[in-house]
């Protein structure tokens, strides 16, 4: 991108094509199953989900007809066929994850569908999606103002009858691909109405359960989806129904390319975590965003404070009693339990071993040379390329070039190679909980930062902040808690250390993003925070090296 003039944050290319229209259809490139879905625009997709885009002309109705064939058994199949396999799997194919590889996909086989049954079938199945994510325990949580055990109740209902009606649906689908594709003489589909269907009913789960029952198979595969095993079509079932689903029995024992296919390989496994576990989950996320509403935005806050508000909060006493199964909770151990899960704490040394602060040094001075090549940049006029009318002129793409050799000349002979950082290991951080909020660059996902070790006197629960604040309210959040400390609670050096380490780990951050002169306060935000911390030092006749060299005290375990 250095060659074409362009900083990492610019586009190297831009394709208008691939945007005139909003309608994406988009997949999971590792699965183990055939998972595509219509984006109707308005969301971004990595590398994880690649996107198909249909010509500029094609409808809703074209991208449905597409997605109907995507999501059949009959694709399943050919991928298993076509695609790299990753292995993992001790019961049977349905358990290995596939890659689902964008250009192998262009090869997919698309049969015409003249009838438009099978896209009839993939705009009812999408419909019905969208009403199962209403029925979600995370939607009725944040819908529901009062009544939530009875919205839930009832949402639970709901979704329970949509997803067997969703189950029926795909396997009309799948049965009518089947014809679509020459594989059986007749679609095998219901003409009538169309009863509901539960896991373990399905023509190929009989047959499976068949084979188990007779002891010509053992698989896990009902105890897994906890669905039960039915040797017998369900007599509730209508008698047009039945001798369907009887049809398709036979089929799959007569049929060769049939059997291949419609077996527990190929078919959606409907695989969820259960309501009560989707409920937790979502009444732990409801309540950590309640908890960063109540948060005093540009302030820090300790556990036992906003639990103090949470207990306050009508509606959050009810979704905790949700999330602790039980009425008899504390507050406080509730909201330090929540936030203790979704928090890192500002200082490295809080947050990363000893032995591993060597790593963090190794990031620091790489940040360092990369600030002091933007700086060179800056000073010969090249941090930003050419705008489109200067690069029409010959002259001024010369001179800009010039001074980019002049530039890269110069950053050659003070600064020299850049060597890669180290990478984290998990092992690196202090607490486990902290990886995955980290990960191996050590980039922050985390809703909350923290303070370890700068709790209020008479409160000992966790000082915590959103870290949604930028570098210049994060260092003047710390630096209020840090005077109310010095100043209101008489604390001395050894105490105020965490925050004086912690403001001066944002520094670099103040000087690159916030040290322009600052509209309200008139000063260069950077610079102040610099004479600050240097203030401070002096007042408490502390080095800069010292606190390169501190560490939080070492907690001593109780014994039981």
């Amino acid at each position: 991108m250095a060659d074409a003039g362009l900083r990492w944050y610019d586009y190297m290319q831009h394709t208008a094509s691939a945007y005139q229209t909003s309608l994406s259809i988009t997949f999971a490139f590792v699965a183990t199953h055939n998972h595509f879905v219509l984006d109707r625009g308005g969301n971004v997709f990595n590398r994880t989900a690649p996107v198909i885009k249909l010509p500029t002309l094609a409808t809703e109705t074209d991208h449905f007809g597409l997605l109907a064939l995507l999501n059949s058994s009959t694709a399943c199949f050919w991928g298993r066929q076509t695609f790299f396999g990753r292995g993992g799997f001790s019961d049977g194919k349905w358990q290995e994850r596939m890659e689902w590889d964008g250009t192998k996909l262009k090869a997919f086989p698309v049969v015409e569908d003249t009838s438009k049954q099978a896209t009839l079938f993939a705009k009812q199945i999408d419909s019905l999606t969208k009403r199962l994510e209403s029925c979600s325990p995370s939607s009725i949580l944040n819908q529901a103002e009062d009544q939530l055990y009875e919205a839930l109740s009832k949402a639970k209902e709901t979704e329970y009858k949509i997803l067997r009606e969703m189950i029926a649906l795909q396997e009309e689908l799948d049965w009518f691909v089947y014809y679509l594709y020459g594989l059986t003489k007749a679609p095998l589909c219901c003409e009538g109405e169309l009863p509901e269907i539960d896991l373990g009913q399905r023509a190929f789960e009989i047959v499976l359960a068949r084979k188990i029952n007779a002891g010509e198979l053992k698989t896990v595969w009902f105890e897994h989806h906890c669905s039960k095993p039915n040797t017998e079509i369900p007599s509730e079932w209508p008698e047009k129904y039945r001798d369907i689903v009887n049809a398709r029995i036979n089929e799959i024992k007569e049929n060769e390319s049939i059997k291949l296919i419609d077996n527990k390989d190929h078919k959606r496994r409907w695989a969820r975590d259960s309501w009560d576990d989707r409920l937790k989950l979502a009444a732990k996320d409801w309540l950590l965003d309640c908890i960063q509403k109540l948060m005093e935005f540009h302030k820090l806050s300790t556990c036992a404070q906003l639990a103090d508000k949470v207990r306050e909060h009508k509606k959050a006493r009810q979704v905790a009693a949700i999330y602790t199964r039980g009425e008899d909770f504390d507050f406080q151990t509730l909201v330090s339990d929540l936030v203790a899960s979704d928090n890192v704490p500002q200082t490295a040394a809080d947050r990363i071993k000893p032995a591993a602060m060597e790593k963090y040094r190794a990031w620091q001075e790489t940040w360092e040379k990369q600030r002091l090549e933007d700086a060179i940049d800056a000073e010969f006029g090249v941090d930003r390329p050419l705008s489109e009318v200067d690069s029409a002129d010959e002259s001024n793409r010369a001179k800009y070039e010039e001074a980019k050799r002049k530039a890269e000349a110069k950053k050659a002979e003070i600064i020299g190679d850049i060597p890669l950082p180290p990478q984290y290991k998990q092992s690196d951080f202090r607490k486990a909980s902290y990886w995955p909020l980290r990960g191996k660059l050590d980039v922050p996902k985390e809703r909350f930062f923290s303070l370890p070790g700068c709790e209020k006197d008479g409160d000992n629960t966790l000082v915590i902040g959103w870290a949604g604040l930028n570098h210049l309210q994060r260092a003047q959040a710390i630096a209020a808690w840090y005077e109310d400390r010095k100043e209101n609670d008489g604390w001395e050096a050894e105490r105020l250390m965490p925050m004086l380490v912690a403001i001066d780990e944002l520094i670099p951050w103040l000087k690159q993003w916030h040290n322009d002169i600052d509209p309200e306060y008139g000063e260069r935000m950077g610079d102040f925070y610099e004479s600050y911390l240097l203030e401070e030092l002096r007042r408490w006749e502390l080095t800069r090296e010292e606190l390169l060299d501190w560490r939080p005290p070492t907690t001593t375990r109780r014994r039981r």
